[in-house]
C-alpha cells in the first residue's frame, strides 16, 4: 500500500473528506499568531471551523498535532480551543447526542490528548466534549498521576473541572493544598458539593483541637513543598473553620475545636483588657470569662495559665476565687494564695473598694448632676421629653452602646443610645423601645431618631458616629443606613485625627501613649481622661447598675465640654476658626478600627499596621510582616535571629519588649496615619534616606530584586496573557492581584526631575517558562491584569518593572515625585533624584 494514500491512514483519511484540512487552519493560524493581529486571527479561526465538515474531529487533530511542542504551541492550543467553544456556542445547530457512538470515540480521543496536555485545556476540552460523561476511570487515573507526582493544585483544579470530587474525595485532595495556603483552592473544589464541605470542616476543625501538632500532619506528606504552616496554628485556622462554618450553613455542634480557640483568643482578649490596659472592671471582667469559660476543663487550665502570666500569684488567687475555678487546674502557688483567701474571708473587699474609688476620682467627671441623666424606655417617655431632643438650633452629643461579641456567629446589637444636650442626658433604651418592631414604642424611636439625625439645624457631635449609627439599623429596621442622612453632623474622631497630624502639643498628655480614641482626646483637651471600663460591660442587662447610667452619659456629655473647648481655642489645637473641614462624617469611614498589630518586623522595623511596613519599604527599609495567623512570640524569636527592630502597638508591646529588650521594641502611635508613622519611625532610628532608596523594595512583598522589561516585550506579554483561557495551573489564588502602579500610579508623566532608574537586568524569554508566557521560571506569575492599556502608549515611557518575588508590575509616574515631596524633610541631604547612584539603604543601617 501507497504510504501517501489516505486509505492507509484512518486520520488522514477522514482529514481527506473534510471541506477543509484542519492541519492547513492550524497553519493559516500559526502564521497570524505570530502577528498579532487578534481580530484577524479570530475572524480566520472562525471561518476555517466553519469549513470543516466535523469541526469537533478537527480540533483534536490540531491538538494531537501541536502535542509535545513548547513555546508559543501550548498558548495557541489553548486558544484555538476556547474559540472553539465560542464558535459551537454560537452555533445553531444542536451538539452530538450525549451517549452517541460518535462523541464516545470523541471523548476517547479527547482523553487522551487531555492526559498529554497543560492544564488551560482542561476547561474548554471538557465544555466541547463533555468529559463529565466520559469514562471516568481514565480520568481518574490521569488525577491520580498528578497528585502522585506532587502537581496538587492542577489535580484539585482538574478533578473540579471534570466533576471528579465525589470519587476524589476530600482528604486527600485537601491536605496538601491546606499545607500550603491554599484555602481559596479548597473551597472552589467542594463547592456545590454538601457532604465534601461537611468532611472539609471536620477535617479543618480536628486540627484545632488542643494538643495537635500540625506539623505531624506535614510529616506525612514529605513531597509537599512551599509549606506555609505558620497559617495553619489553631487560632488562624479555627478563624477559618468559623467563616466556612457560617457560609456554609453548617451547625456549630461539628466543630468544636474551632470555637474553643476563638473562646481563647477572647480569654486572653480580656485579660489583656482587664490587666495591662486596666480599661475593664472587674466585676465586668468576671462576667465576660465566666459566660467563656464554662465548665469546659482545659479553658479554666488555660485561663489559669493566663492569670499567672498577667498577674502575681495573689491577684490570680483572687480572680480564680470569683471565677469558682477548681483548685486542682491552678498552679501551686496560686492554689496556696486561695487557699489563703478561704481562709481570710473576704476582709480585702472594703479597701479594694475605697481603692477604685481614688482611682475613679482620677478620670473625667461628669459635671451635671445624676437627676439630670433621664432614661426613657417608653413611647411615652419620648414624648415627654422629645421638646428637648429636637430642639433647634442646639448642640447635641450621639453615642451607643452594645454588648460585645467574642462568639462566632454573633452580630453586635444596640442596646442604649445617648442623647446630650446642655446640662442633661437622655438614655433611650434601644432594646425596651425596639420591641415589639411594629409597636409605638418602635416608631416613635425610629421617627425621632431620623428627625434628630435630618435636622441641619442641630448640630449632631460624636466620635466614630457613622460606625455607631450603623448598628441601629440591626435593631431598627427602618432606621437602617440612618449614617447616610445625618445633616449637620460633626465627627470628633476626624478633628482629633487633624490635631493628631499637626503634631499639636496637647495638655497634660503624661499618660497618652497608654489611651486611645475618645479617652485620648479627653485627656488631650480637658486634662482629665474617659474612664472606660465600663465600655465592655454587659448592655443587654437590666436594671443598668449606677456605674453603666454614669458612664454611658459621661460618654455623650464629654463631647459637648470637648467642643467647647476646641471652639474657644481652635488655634491653640492648630484647628480652623469654625472646624468646618471636619463637620461632615464620612460613610466609609471605620472610626477606631485597627488591624491586630501583627508585627511587620524589620532589619529596621516591625510594623503594627501594613500600611506601615508599605510606607517603610517605598523609602527602602527591610521591612516584615507578621502574618495574621502568628503568634507575637514568633516576632521576638526572628528579631532575635535576624537582628530585627520590632515596631507594634498596643497588647503586645511590653511582652515583646521584655523578651528583646527596649532598644529593639518601640511602640508605634496607632492613631497617626501610616507615613506619619513611618516619618517618626525613621527619626526615631536617626535614618538617612536617599532617593535611590524609594521604591527600591517592593511594598507588597519587601523584594529588592527587579527585573526590567522593555515596552514592546510588556505589550507582547500582556497579548498573550489575555489570550491564555482556561485554569491557570496557579488556580489557588482567590483572585488576580492589582498590579500597584509605583512608582507611577497613571498614564501621566514623571515631575520634571523625578525619574526611576533602577540598577537591574533585562527580562530575557530564557526567564519565563514556555507554556505560561506571563510566569516566571521561579514559578512567579507577573499581574499583568493590573497594567492598564494605556500605559503602554505613554509618550517616553521607556521600560516596565518587575519585582521578582510576587510579580508585581511597576513603571515610571508620578507616584515617585509625590513620594519624594512628601518625605522632602527626611531627603533633605540627599542626592538630586536625577543621580540614581546607589547609596546606603535604610536597611543596611545600623541601628
Amino acid at each position: 500500500m501507497d504510504p501517501g494514500d489516505p486509505a492507509g491512514d484512518p486520520a488522514a483519511g477522514e482529514r481527506h473528506r473534510m471541506g477543509r484540512d484542519p492541519l492547513l487552519l492550524l497553519q493559516a493560524l500559526q502564521t497570524l499568531w505570530s502577528t498579532r493581529e487578534r481580530k484577524q486571527l479570530r475572524e480566520e479561526a472562525w471561518r476555517g471551523f466553519a469549513a470543516l465538515d466535523d469541526p469537533l474531529a478537527g480540533l483534536l487533530d490540531m491538538l494531537e498535532s501541536c502535542r509535545g511542542q513548547r513555546g508559543e504551541g501550548p498558548s495557541l492550543a489553548a486558544w484555538i480551543s476556547h474559540q472553539l467553544q465560542c464558535w459551537l456556542q454560537a452555533q445553531p445547530c444542536p451538539s452530538l447526542a450525549q451517549h452517541s457512538l460518535r462523541l464516545k470515540q470523541l471523548q476517547a480521543r479527547a482523553v487522551k490528548v487531555l492526559t498529554e496536555s497543560p492544564p488551560s485545556l482542561a476547561a474548554p476540552l471538557a465544555s466541547i466534549f463533555q468529559l463529565q460523561d466520559a469514562d471516568r476511570s481514565c480520568l481518574l487515573a490521569h488525577v491520580h498521576r498528578l497528585h502522585h507526582e506532587g502537581r496538587f493544585r492542577e489535580a484539585a483544579t482538574l478533578g473540579a473541572t471534570l466533576k471528579l470530587q465525589s470519587e476524589l474525595g476530600v482528604e486527600k485532595m485537601s491536605i496538601p493544598l491546606l499545607l500550603q495556603d491554599k484555602v481559596a483552592l479548597v473551597e472552589r473544589y467542594v463547592a456545590g458539593f454538601p457532604d465534601l464541605q461537611r468532611r472539609l470542616l471536620v477535617l479543618m476543625d480536628s486540627w484545632c483541637q488542643p494538643g495537635f501538632d500540625i506539623k505531624d500532619v506535614a510529616r506525612r506528606y514529605p513531597e509537599v513543598t512551599s509549606l506555609s504552616l505558620e497559617k495553619l496554628s489553631p487560632k488562624a485556622l479555627s478563624r477559618q473553620v468559623l467563616r466556612l462554618q457560617e457560609r456554609y450553613g453548617v451547625a456549630p455542634a461539628l466543630c468544636p475545636n474551632a470555637a474553643i480557640q476563638q473562646r481563647l483568643a477572647a480569654l486572653r482578649h480580656l485579660c489583656h483588657k482587664r490587666f495591662v490596659e486596666k480599661s475593664l472592671s472587674q466585676e465586668n471582667w468576671t462576667d465576660h470569662v465566666q459566660g467563656l469559660v464554662g465548665q469546659s476543663p482545659w479553658l479554666q487550665e488555660q485561663l489559669s495559665q493566663l492569670l499567672v502570666s498577667h498577674s502575681d500569684p495573689v491577684t490570680a488567687a483572687q480572680c480564680a476565687m470569683e471565677l469558682l475555678l477548681p483548685e486542682e487546674r491552678l498552679p501551686a502557688a496560686v492554689a496556696v494564695e486561695l487557699r489563703r483567701f478561704r481562709l481570710q474571708g473576704r476582709a480585702t473587699e472594703a479597701d479594694s473598694r475605697l481603692e477604685v474609688k481614688d482611682m475613679k476620682d482620677r478620670y473625667y467627671q461628669l459635671p451635671i448632676p445624676r437627676e439630670n441623666v433621664h432614661l426613657l424606655a417608653s413611647w411615652e417617655d419620648l414624648t415627654r421629653h422629645e421638646g428637648a431632643l429636637l430642639q433647634c438650633h442646639q448642640v447635641v452629643g450621639v453615642d451607643v452602646e452594645w454588648t460585645p461579641v467574642f462568639v462566632a456567629g454573633g452580630r453586635p446589637r444596640p442596646s442604649l443610645l445617648q442623647v446630650a444636650v446642655e446640662g442633661h442626658v437622655f438614655l433611650l433604651d434601644v432594646l425596651a423601645l425596639s420591641q415589639p418592631p411594629t409597636g409605638q414604642g418602635a416608631q416613635a424611636f425610629s421617627r425621632l431618631v431620623a428627625q434628630l439625625l435630618s435636622d441641619p439645624s442641630i448640630t449632631k457631635l460624636g466620635y466614630g458616629m457613622v460606625g455607631d449609627l450603623q448598628k441601629l439599623g440591626t435593631s431598627c429596621p427602618a432606621l437602617a443606613h440612618v449614617e447616610k442622612q445625618i445633616l449637620g453632623g460633626m465627627d470628633l474622631l476626624l478633628v482629633h485625627r487633624q490635631m493628631r497630624v499637626a503634631s499639636v502639643p496637647a495638655p497634660a498628655v503624661d499618660r497618652a501613649r497608654e489611651l486611645r480614641g475618645l479617652s485620648l482626646l479627653v485627656q488631650q483637651v480637658l486634662g482629665t481622661a474617659l474612664d472606660k471600663t465600663q465600655q465592655l460591660s454587659n448592655w443587654d442587662r437590666r436594671p443598668l447598675c449606677e456605674e453603666q447610667v454614669i458612664y454611658a452619659a459621661a460618654d455623650a456629655y464629654c463631647l459637648l465640654e470637648v467642643h467647647q473647648a476646641l471652639c474657644r481655642e481652635p488655634a491653640r489645637f492648630h484647628l480652623s476658626e469654625d472646624l468646618a473641614g471636619s463637620r461632615r462624617p464620612r460613610h466609609r469611614e471605620r472610626p477606631g478600627a485597627r488591624k491586630p498589630p501583627g508585627l511587620q518586623k524589620a532589619s529596621a522595623p516591625a510594623a503594627p499596621r501594613q500600611g506601615l511596613a508599605r510606607s517603610l519599604r517605598c523609602l527602602g527599609v527591610d521591612a516584615r510582616m507578621l502574618g495574621n495567623g502568628e503568634d507575637h512570640r514568633r516576632a521576638a524569636e526572628v528579631a532575635r535571629q535576624e537582628g530585627r527592630i520590632i515596631l507594634t502597638s498596643g497588647q503586645p508591646f511590653h511582652k515583646l519588649r521584655a523578651q528583646v529588650g527596649a532598644g529593639r521594641c518601640l511602640s508605634v502611635d496607632c492613631s497617626l496615619k501610616a507615613q506619619q508613622q513611618a516619618k517618626a519611625v525613621l527619626k526615631h532610628f536617626n535614618v538617612r534616606v536617599t532617593h535611590a532608596d524609594i521604591f527600591s523594595r517592593c511594598q507588597a512583598c519587601n523584594c529588592d530584586q527587579y527585573l526590567k522589561v522593555s515596552r514592546d516585550m510588556m505589550k507582547q506579554l500582556m497579548w498573550l496573557s489575555s489570550h491564555q483561557e482556561g485554569p491557570r495551573s496557579s488556580g489557588d489564588e482567590a483572585t488576580q492581584s492589582q498590579a500597584v502602579q509605583e512608582p507611577g500610579p497613571a498614564p501621566d508623566a514623571a515631575p520634571e526631575g523625578c525619574t526611576y532608574d533602577r540598577p537591574c537586568r533585562w527580562l530575557q524569554m530564557a526567564d519565563l517558562r514556555a507554556e505560561t508566557p506571563d510566569m516566571l521560571a521561579d514559578g512567579t506569575r507577573l499581574q499583568l491584569a493590573g497594567v492598564p492599556v494605556g500605559v503602554l502608549r505613554t509618550p517616553g515611557l521607556r521600560c516596565f518593572y518587575c519585582c521578582t518575588g510576587c510579580g508585581k508590575v511597576f513603571w515610571d509616574g508620578s507616584h515617585l515625585g509625590r513620594v519624594a515631596t512628601h518625605f522632602r524633610d527626611m531627603l533633605e541631604s540627599a542626592p538630586s533624584p536625577c543621580e540614581p547612584s546607589p547609596a546606603p539603604s535604610p536597611a543596611s543601617s545600623p541601628f
